[in-house]
């Protein structure tokens, strides 16, 4: 797909149409972790597939729903499912929701996502709130955007994720009693997972968790200007000196267990704004 205004503008008219009005807060679920759309109160609930332009997810594990409701007084939209580049998609077709929640207002978005812990201080089922990252996928979902409508071209990411919403997640989880640490994410092409000396590499190069996701919508957010927070769950501990085959459904497992307590957090720092 070639990523136009026109098709962002054509998106986000069918979203009114169908009652999106106004949003003020983007939620994007990852693999496992689809809790936060039972937290959204009256939700219209559309599938990719019926939105013009929206590419559809095709990992079984994602529901590829599009919800629109609130979270208190305030209006959300949930990605319940999102897009990888290893599923053979561009870099602007993933982003390409995120350009559509700018259009009908979003101003923060919250990220959640699954990853390999590299750190080994982190075990499975922790929450690790991202507090940068390393982005190691080869492509750029601003490549080639030289319209100015589009963003700034050379978008700065010297926060890339804000610092008063890192604050708010971090209050909220020390008033619940949950243990939220701080790392550093990278994000990789994949599908396949890491080898050991690969694990080795991405340590060296300061990376606590590795996943396949965000950053592309990161980075996306921040050229236009909206403020991000994204939390990990770490569902495999990566240690390259005791490393073990990787059981998908036991992430799955883990992912779900970790789901409502992820979704508490966000709730109460959305209600707060």
């Amino acid at each position: 797909m070639q990523l136009t205004m026109d098709a962002i503008k054509q998106t986000a008219q069918f979203l009114r149409e169908k009652g999106f009005e106004d949003p003020r807060t983007g939620i994007i679920m990852g693999t496992g972790l689809g809790a936060m759309a039972a937290r959204i109160e009256n939700p219209i609930i559309l599938s990719y597939s019926d939105i013009p332009h929206f590419p559809v997810s095709t990992v079984e594990f994602h529901k590829g729903n599009l919800l629109y409701g609130t979270i208190g007084s305030v209006k959300v939209m949930a990605m319940q499912g999102r897009f990888h580049y290893y599923e053979g998609y561009s870099m602007q077709e993933i982003t390409f929701p995120v350009r559509v929640m700018k259009e009908l207002g979003v101003q923060e978005l919250f990220v959640s996502n699954v990853a390999g812990g590299i750190n080994t201080h982190f075990k499975k089922g922790d929450l690790i709130l991202i507090d940068d990252h390393i982005n190691l996928l080869p492509d750029n979902p601003l490549r080639g955007l030289s319209d100015p409508a589009f963003g700034q071209r050379f978008t700065d990411m010297c926060e890339p994720y804000a610092p008063h919403l890192k604050q708010l997640l971090q209050e909220a989880a020390a008033l619940k009693g949950i243990e939220l640490k701080k790392g550093v994410y990278v994000a990789v092409q994949g599908p396949n997972l890491e080898t050991k000396a690969e694990y080795r590499f991405l340590r060296n190069a300061g990376a606590d968790m590795v996943g396949m996701s965000t950053i592309p919508e990161i980075i996306v957010a921040n050229q236009l200007q909206i403020a991000c927070a994204a939390i990990s769950v770490i569902t495999d501990e990566c240690d390259p000196d005791n490393l073990k085959p990787v059981n998908i459904k036991e992430i799955i497992e883990i992912a779900g267990k970790c789901d409502i307590v992820l979704s508490d957090l966000f709730e109460d720092v959305i209600r707060q704004l």
